[in-house]
């Protein structure tokens, strides 16, 4: 049950999820405990980490709410932090990225002007770990460089028109109305669930697109894809159990399921590699579709296979 704060003053909970990653946590927290917006909670899940950052949340033990578990993935992680927060905002941190001093502040005021929206995204500053420079901004506004509402749900259900743009975990906010129809998510998800929590969203709700940049996102060896093979292999896997996963939980958005479906196919020839679990989800979904919807699925494959194709470094 949602606790309810003055309407002026509501209550914010920040989930931190955290796996192995001593040498950044400390900074995370400290920014999210030098907001300038002091109603807030600060729930981190740390998801079975084998290094210190154990020690280090524990430090924090009288200022966080820490939570210890087994681990299982980012979603996992997401659950049990969304499960023991009481804030009718909700913000998501990944541990590895910090929270501009003012972030929580900013999305309070837009929630509190726009009532009728229940997410609100935001670019993040792209951050080198070396040279603590940064790399870029991203994602681009929507369109026209704005700030606006944005309504994507009957372009998503009836045609899958998708937004293009997106930002990562950390510019992902959400009023918790919205985010008790999504979580728990399916703990399969256990990297890039992100992407589920964002389209699901786009797809029930209105929200804002707030283009300033809240939150900085590290790029360090423990998140950077830089093998094309590795990128290919982890979006496929990451675009096929998003699909399978939204058309089982949200039967009207099949439209868009299909579209990433085809999408992960696509991704998957790339690298002549499917898992055990993806075949699976894979065989299970085109039994529940019919010859149109798979020819649909197979044509977007083929189109996407032949795109990236193009693209990919020669060997």
């Amino acid at each position: 049950m949602s606790i309810q704060g003055e309407k002026d003053n509501p209550l914010v909970s920040i989930l931190v999820d955290n796996y192995n990653y001593e040498q950044y946590i400390d900074a995370c927290i400290q920014s999210c405990l030098n907001q300038s917006y002091q109603n807030i909670e600060i729930v981190i899940v740390d998801d079975g980490s084998q290094d210190s950052s154990k020690q280090v949340i524990n430090q924090y033990k009288d200022q966080v709410i820490p939570i210890f578990k087994q681990n299982g993935g980012q979603s996992s992680a997401f659950n049990s932090a969304f499960q023991a927060c009481k804030g009718d905002i909700i913000l998501l941190l990944d541990s590895d990225d910090t929270f501009a001093e003012t972030k929580v502040e900013e999305i309070v005021g837009v929630f509190a002007e726009h009532e009728d929206i229940q997410w609100c995204f935001h670019p993040l500053d792209y951050i080198d770990i070396k040279s603590q420079t940064r790399v870029s901004t991203y994602p681009p506004p929507p369109e026209n460089n704005q700030h606006d509402v944005i309504d994507f749900r009957t372009q998503i259900i009836n045609k899958a028109n998708i937004p293009t743009w997106g930002p990562a975990t950390s510019g992902l906010c959400f009023r918790r109305s919205i985010l008790s129809q999504i979580l728990p998510m399916p703990e399969e998800l256990r990297i890039a669930c992100d992407y589920y929590i964002r389209y699901a969203s786009v797809s029930l709700a209105k929200g804002f697109f707030l283009n300033k940049s809240l939150a900085s996102l590290s790029l360090h060896g423990g998140n950077a894809w830089t093998l094309q093979q590795d990128i290919v292999e982890r979006k496929s896997k990451t675009m096929t159990l998003t699909a399978y996963w939204l058309q089982k939980n949200f039967p009207k958005l099949k439209k868009l399921s299909n579209k990433l479906l085809g999408w992960g196919i696509g991704l998957s020839w790339l690298v002549h590699n499917k898992s055990d679990q993806e075949q699976s989800l894979l065989s299970e979904y085109l039994l529940n579709t019919s010859l149109k919807e798979y020819l649909e699925i197979y044509a977007r494959a083929c189109f996407n296979y032949l795109k990236k194709k193009v693209k990919m470094p020669s060997h």
